[in-house]
């Protein structure tokens, strides 16, 4: 009961006139950068964090709570609409909803992803409320050696199982931990890894990370390899209330729940978070079709799209298990918004729902306004949402890079930090053009400080003893889960790779542009973001980018 009358409290703050037009002002810009291809909640988020300092922290993070959940509901009318995924997670959404659009049926698909994503966020946002509070109580009882062990874990299922080459994932993971312990040891007060320069001395502020990699990474990578065209876009042509049709419903209600059930447990631990969990909808919403419906998989199931979204929008709300009361991230977006929470000196965690509970509850409600915001958004006003595909590109990245500028700038008010900023970028293009993932990097950027004062606090305690680190149940517990979860993710990935070679061929590129102007040669061993195989899906189009933990991760997430 304790827990309701906290969610009660929550909406006593959360529908403060003020909180309610910021949850508004999140969720405009997540739907936003949803549709937007090639921009995604992880860059959102990133460039915002200079700009929300003035703000208070419940105000920030419910801005950011809108974003992410926005993302999630915006990607579905790229996939439909252009046949052009933003993010990995909306690959599937894309085989079924595009061959919607082209009958005619856009309408159907965009309101059954809609409404899925409605209800599987709603579903999954009351999960977190149930299980939050109690696995943050039972986080109490950890030691240092025991949050080691779940660091441990980030660290290996993140790097080995975003993307399909776990050495890439790893190496990105060592150049994050590199950068993490960047400036002077706080326990030795020697410098590390400065190169001599001063400015390094207190490390690189987590908001340049994410901007460099994220913001001015993409940025270059599109740049190079963009050309013009307009977008064909499929046309809406009937009112958004005739765009159901009582069939309609009867088909997709029970794949929302399917879904909701499917995404949930999956973003909740790191494996693979929503790429895999609508992979995996997909799969059995396509083994569980009646005989007169199994047909239509690959011609324009509505099965296929109310499923896959409504498994990604629950693997969001899972993410935020984890992140909250373990101060884990496991997508791209959680760690940045890990950051942020750094940024305003709140660490997640345990403590976090006793230092912070009135941060925490109103931020929990803010997910059920906002998806009940989204939902009034999505159906009406999609129209003005298809405008947005047709914003230019260099305009729209041209305004990228002087938000990046300005954030980088506003973070400690020196031009060094344009230099980092810079530096970073160029690392985030070039790993983008090599196909490593970035989340990897950006997780161990953010968690290795934080590993590395657990490991000691360890240390100490055992007196150097390393035998400490798996001393304890839940030690050995954590490390067996992590086996089981590698194992579980790369049977998952595996079955998903089947399923893809089965599948017909999809635009999974950020920036879709017009066949005959786009002619790319270059080899490329494996389409990013996704990391989708050549050799499984060989008429993947490859006319932009689409990095491994997709513009937002969800993606995250």
């Amino acid at each position: 009961m304790d827990t309701w009358n906290l969610l009660l409290e929550g909406f006593a703050t959360a529908l403060q006139p003020i909180y309610l037009l910021f949850a508004l002002l999140g969720v405009l810009l997540g739907t936003a950068v949803g549709v937007l291809p090639g921009i995604g909640p992880a860059m959102t988020v990133a460039l915002l964090l200079p700009i929300t300092y003035a703000l208070e922290p419940t105000a920030a993070f419910i801005v950011f709570a809108g974003i992410y959940y926005g993302g999630m509901y915006g990607g579905s009318t790229t996939s439909i609409l252009l046949n052009t995924p933003g993010e990995s997670a909306s690959i599937v959404t894309a085989l079924e909803g595009n061959k919607m659009a082209r009958a005619g049926r856009g309408a159907a698909a965009l309101a059954t992803a809609a409404i899925g994503s409605f209800v599987a966020g709603t579903i999954a946002t009351v999960l977190l409320t149930l299980l939050a509070p109690t696995v943050a109580r039972f986080a109490v009882s950890l030691g240092p050696s025991d949050y080691f062990a779940l660091m441990v874990i980030a660290f290996l299922t993140v790097g080995a199982l975003l993307g399909d080459s776990a050495w890439r994932g790893m190496l990105s993971l060592s150049i994050g931990l590199l950068i993490g312990l960047i400036g002077v040891d706080t326990l030795t007060g020697q410098a590390r890894f400065t190169l001599g320069i001063p400015q390094l001395g207190d490390g690189i502020d987590v908001v340049l990370v994410a901007v460099g990699l994220f913001a001015l990474g993409e940025a270059l990578y599109v740049g190079s390899r963009l050309r013009g065209g307009e977008l064909p876009i499929i046309p809406i042509t009937r009112g958004w209330r005739t765009w159901m049709r009582r069939s309609d419903w009867a088909r997709s209600w029970k794949s929302w729940l399917r879904g909701a059930g499917i995404g949930f447990p999956i973003g909740s631990i790191p494996a693979g978070g929503a790429d895999v969990a609508t992979f995996l909808s997909y799969a059995t919403e396509r083994s569980l079709a009646k005989p007169e419906y199994k047909a239509q998989f690959g011609k324009g199931a509505i099965e296929g799209v109310a499923g896959p979204e409504s498994a990604n929008n629950a693997a969001a709300a899972g993410v935020l298990v984890p992140l909250l009361t373990l101060g884990i991230p496991t997508t791209a977006t959680a760690a940045i918004i890990l950051s942020a929470f750094q940024t305003y000196g709140i660490q997640p965690g345990p403590r976090l729902f006793e230092t912070q509970s009135t941060l925490v509850w109103a931020l929990i409600a803010s997910l059920f306004i906002g998806n009940t915001l989204l939902l009034v958004l999505n159906l009406p006003l999609v129209g003005m949402w298809v405008k947005l595909l047709q914003i230019p590109r260099p305009y729209l990245y041209a305004g990228i890079l002087v938000f990046a500028g300005l954030g980088a700038y506003a973070a400690n008010f020196t031009v060094f930090d344009i230099g980092v900023l810079l530096v970073l970028g160029v690392l985030g293009f070039f790993m983008r053009r090599l196909g490593f993932p970035i989340a990897p990097l950006v997780v161990g950027a953010i968690l290795g400080p934080m590993a590395e004062e657990q490991l000691r606090k360890a240390m100490q305690i055992a007196q150097g003893d390393p035998a400490y680190l798996v001393h304890s149940p839940f030690s050995w517990f954590a490390y067996g889960a992590m086996a089981l979860i590698i194992v579980l993710a790369l049977w998952l990935k595996r079955r998903r790779a089947r399923y893809e070679a089965s599948l017909p061929a999809v635009d999974t590129t950020a920036i879709s542009e017009l066949d005959e102007q786009i002619e790319l040669h270059e080899p490329h061993p494996e389409v990013d973001r996704g990391r989708l195989s050549t050799t499984a899906l060989p008429k993947v189009r490859r006319s932009g980018p689409n990095h491994p933990e997709g513009p937002g991760v969800g993606g995250d997430g």
